[in-house]
């Protein structure tokens, strides 16, 4: 290492701040399965200004490593006022997060005395042999000379993860894609896009996608409107609808190429209360207008007829396209318990039209599922006690804004160790789902308007950076961040329990989690460091080693 450039491997759960001593040891060995995404990272910190330095890596694996630069975003709320300490730190500043690709023209600009780090991606294929590789990443000056050097080793292992079960939803916004890009809903471009961000989802596990058969009534301002996004076209005559699918039709069979299996369509009526309908548009004598909206009543005749009609030919569609067993329902978004009687009105009403479709709801109070009022209730990981406490099943979970006391979560000051533990928290209480409301959501709070979220990383001051988006937006696609990263390697942690479970059962998988822990696994209680989860993980992968070699 050279007297200039100071450089350290690190694992993929460190955050480098580029104002802060470097205190993490240098990480070195590893393993993964031969169908896995393994990360890493290369921190580096020059005593003085440098610019093109370029990066090399050698090694056998060099065709399937990916470079990224792990950089800096804004963040004037990364914390709030009730929220626990078990954070990186509270203040206002800079966060890593985007991971833009190398550029292998410029190089690398090395700022003095500001730690920052490489996003180092080994995308084994299941082509790779078993055994170990050495990986160095090199960093060259404009002479090609060599002014340091890390390297770890990977050792690829002889077995595979088995294919993802957990159905995860990150709720993709339309919209926001049309508006941040400044492309007309449905062209050519938006198609284009919708596409790339869908591919970049379904790569990160994430297989079940919200689907705006109209204009999703979600995080939008009491009688404030979203641009209509609306997958199925309406005509009116009198009282009776026709409906086209043939936007559906598409963007079911793009969802379905790029690996999405599950489709959720968007809800039937708004958010906070179920008292109105979504916005509807529809074409009626000629003119395209709004049909529905917020001054429409949930229990109005005229909306019960339109949904009839509507669900009635939507069912078509799905017996046509065999989605039957792929398709999921929402009523409303997170209904609260005073809204519990208006609640019971719509869900016995689609009960009666979908039959044994499942609907899923966000909402946390354990009564609405006591009553009957939900099928597949999906409760905050901070109020899920009681749904495990009497057996619900199939479990789902997720967490937003309001969960940043002792659960999980993927806050921008959040060790990454917080993000990644849900994995073995969804495998010890056999979750079926995992749902959060922001995988694009570059909007304000209540979507009064469009943001940067290259700027704005709070959702205009409303939720702690990191609550609303996974992905940024590129010039030519989306951007990843490094809690999206984590949290896939939370999904492979899953499978790879699963897997161990397949060798010794489900007990001894679990017995093995908690082995050494003063109180059992929990999704308020779990161990907080970084080194316990990693090595939690090579013990699993040591453990389904050598019960693969046993049995060959």
């Amino acid at each position: 290492m050279s007297l200039v450039l100071k450089t350290r491997t690190l694992s993929s759960l460190s955050k480098v701040f580029a104002d802060e001593e470097l205190l993490q040891p240098s990480f070195t060995s590893a393993s993964a399965f031969g169908n896995e995404t393994y990360s890493f990272q290369v921190a580096y910190r020059s005593s003085m200004l440098l610019k093109s330095v370029q990066v090399q890596v050698r090694s056998e694996l060099k065709e399937i490593i990916s470079l990224r630069t792990v950089e800096l975003v804004p963040s004037e709320m990364p914390w709030m006022h009730d929220a626990d300490h078990h954070v990186l730190r509270t203040t206002p500043g800079l966060y890593p997060d985007p991971l833009f690709p190398l550029d292998g023209t410029e190089g690398l600009v090395l700022f003095p005395g500001q730690w920052r780090s490489l996003w180092v991606t080994v995308a084994l294929n299941e082509q790779v042999a078993p055994g170990a590789y050495e990986i160095a990443i090199d960093f060259l000056n404009a002479d090609g000379g060599v002014l340091s050097s890390e390297r770890l080793e990977l050792e690829v292992l002889p077995a595979l993860l088995p294919d993802q079960k957990l159905k995860h939803t990150e709720w993709f916004h339309v919209d926001c894609l049309a508006v941040h890009y400044g492309v007309e809903v449905f062209s050519k471009r938006h198609w284009e896009l919708i596409d790339q961000f869908v591919d970049t989802a379904a790569r990160h596990g994430i297989n079940m996608i919200l689907t705006p058969v109209f204009t999703p009534p979600l995080d939008t301002a009491i009688g404030a409107e979203r641009p209509t996004v609306q997958l199925v076209d309406v005509e009116k005559t009198g009282s009776s609808y026709k409906f086209g699918f043939d936007k559906l039709k598409r963007w079911v069979d793009l969802c379905t190429e790029r690996g999405i299996q599950y489709f959720e369509f968007s809800h039937l009526f708004t958010q906070w209360g179920a008292k109105h309908a979504p916005k509807i548009m529809a074409f009626e004598n000629g003119e395209y207008r709004k049909l529905f909206g917020w001054e429409t009543d949930a229990n109005s005749e005229e909306y019960r007829s339109f949904l009839t009609q509507f669900i009635q030919e939507l069912l078509v569609f799905i017996k046509d396209n065999d989605l039957t067993e792929r398709s999921y329902f929402h009523n409303s978004d997170e209904p609260r318990i005073q809204d519990m009687e208006q609640y019971r009105s719509i869900s016995e009403f689609t009960k009666k039209h979908l039959g044994s479709f499942p609907i899923i709801d966000a909402l946390s109070d354990y009564a609405f599922y006591e009553q009957g009022l939900v099928q597949l209730p999906i409760p905050a990981n901070n109020h899920i006690e009681p749904f495990i406490e009497n057996g619900v099943k199939p479990l789902w979970t997720y967490y937003c804004v309001s969960q940043r006391n002792l659960v999980s979560n993927r806050f921008f000051n959040m060790p990454s160790a917080r993000n990644r533990i849900i994995g073995m928290q969804l495998y010890k209480f056999d979750a079926e789902g995992f749902l959060h409301w922001g995988y694009n959501f570059w909007f304000s709070q209540y979507s009064k308007r469009p943001i940067n979220p290259f700027q704005i990383t709070d959702a205009d001051h409303s939720f702690p950076s990191g609550d609303a988006f996974l992905v940024y937006p590129g010039e030519d696609g989306p951007i990843e961040s490094i809690r999206m990263e984590v949290f896939y390697e939370a999904l492979q942690d899953l499978r790879a329990l699963q897997l161990l479970e397949s060798f010794i059962g489900r007990d001894q998988v679990v017995a093995m989690l908690e082995e050494g822990l003063d109180q059992p696994i929990t999704f308020s209680e779990y161990p907080r460091s970084m080194e316990w989860l990693l090595e939690k993980r090579e013990q699993i992968n040591r453990a389904i080693t050598q019960h693969v070699a046993a049995v060959q």
